[in-house]
C-alpha cells in the first residue's frame, strides 16, 4: 500500500475530476437522475478501466526497460570491465558525490561484478521488483471507481437539484484531501497542492457544464 500511494492518489484524482465534470455536464441540463446516473457510471466505469489498462502498460515497460538495462550493464561488465568502472564514477559525481567519494565507491565494487552492476541498477531508477504491473493496475482501478462513485452518489440518494449542492460538497472535499495527499507524497506546500488541486476540479466542472448548456441548446435536448 505504501509503495502504491501515488499510484493511489493519481488514480482518485482522475477519477474525481473527470466524472465530476461529466455528472455537472449531465446535471445543468436535466432533471432526471437517471440520466445522470447512467451518464456518472458508464463513464466511471469506462474511466477506470482505462485507467487501469495504462498503468498496467506503463509499468510493465518500466519494468521491461529496467531489465534491458540491467541486461546491457552485465553484458559491458563482461567485455569492458573499466569502462563500466568509469561509468560509475561518472554516474556518482552526476548524483552529487565528490569526485573522491564516487572514485573510492567505484573503487570498493570493482572487483565485484554483481555488486557493481546493483549500484548501476539502482543509480538509474531500481529494479524490476519495485514495479509490479498487476498490482499498480489493480490500485488505480480500485482508486478511480471509488473516487469518480463521489459525486455520483448524491444523485441516487435526492432530486437533481440539491444532488448538484451536495455533489460539490462532498466532491470538493475529496479534492482537498487528495491535494493533502499529493502534497504529503511529493514534500510540496500543502497550500499549493490543494488548491491547484479543487482549481481543477472546479475547471473541470465548469467545462462539463459550458459544453452540456452549448450541446443542449444548440440540439434542442432537454
Amino acid at each position: 500500500l505504501g509503495a502504491s500511494a501515488g499510484t493511489i492518489v493519481f488514480g482518485m484524482e482522475d477519477g474525481t475530476v473527470s466524472i465530476f465534470g461529466l455528472v455537472f455536464g449531465v446535471a445543468a441540463t436535466t432533471n432526471s437522475n437517471s440520466a445522470v446516473l447512467v451518464a456518472g457510471t458508464s463513464g466511471a466505469a469506462a474511466a477506470a478501466v482505462s485507467m487501469m489498462a495504462g498503468a498496467f502498460l506503463e509499468s510493465e515497460t518500466d519494468r521491461d526497460e529496467k531489465k534491458a538495462r540491467q541486461k546491457r550493464l552485465e553484458t559491458d561488465l563482461k567485455c569492458d570491465p573499466g569502462g563500466v568502472d568509469t561509468m560509475l564514477t561518472e554516474r556518482l559525481t552526476a548524483v552529487g558525490l565528490e569526485q573522491p567519494q564516487a572514485g573510492a565507491l567505484a573503487g570498493a565494487v570493482r572487483d565485484k561484478p554483481d555488486e557493481l552492476t546493483a549500484l548501476l541498477v539502482a543509480i538509474q531508477g531500481g529494479t524490476e521488483a519495485d514495479n509490479n504491473p498487476l498490482e499498480r493496475a489493480i490500485w488505480m482501478l480500485v482508486a478511480d471507481f471509488f473516487a469518480a462513485a463521489v459525486p455520483i452518489v448524491p444523485f441516487m440518494l435526492m432530486p437533481v437539484a440539491p444532488a448538484r449542492i451536495a455533489s460539490a460538497g462532498i466532491t470538493i472535499l475529496l479534492l482537498v484531501g487528495l491535494g493533502i495527499g499529493r502534497g504529503i507524497i511529493g514534500k510540496r506546500s500543502l497550500a499549493r497542492t490543494i488548491i491547484e488541486t479543487v482549481s481543477v476540479g472546479i475547471a473541470a466542472a465548469l467545462a462539463g457544464v459550458g459544453i452540456g448548456v452549448l450541446f443542449n441548446n444548440s440540439y434542442g435536448g432537454s
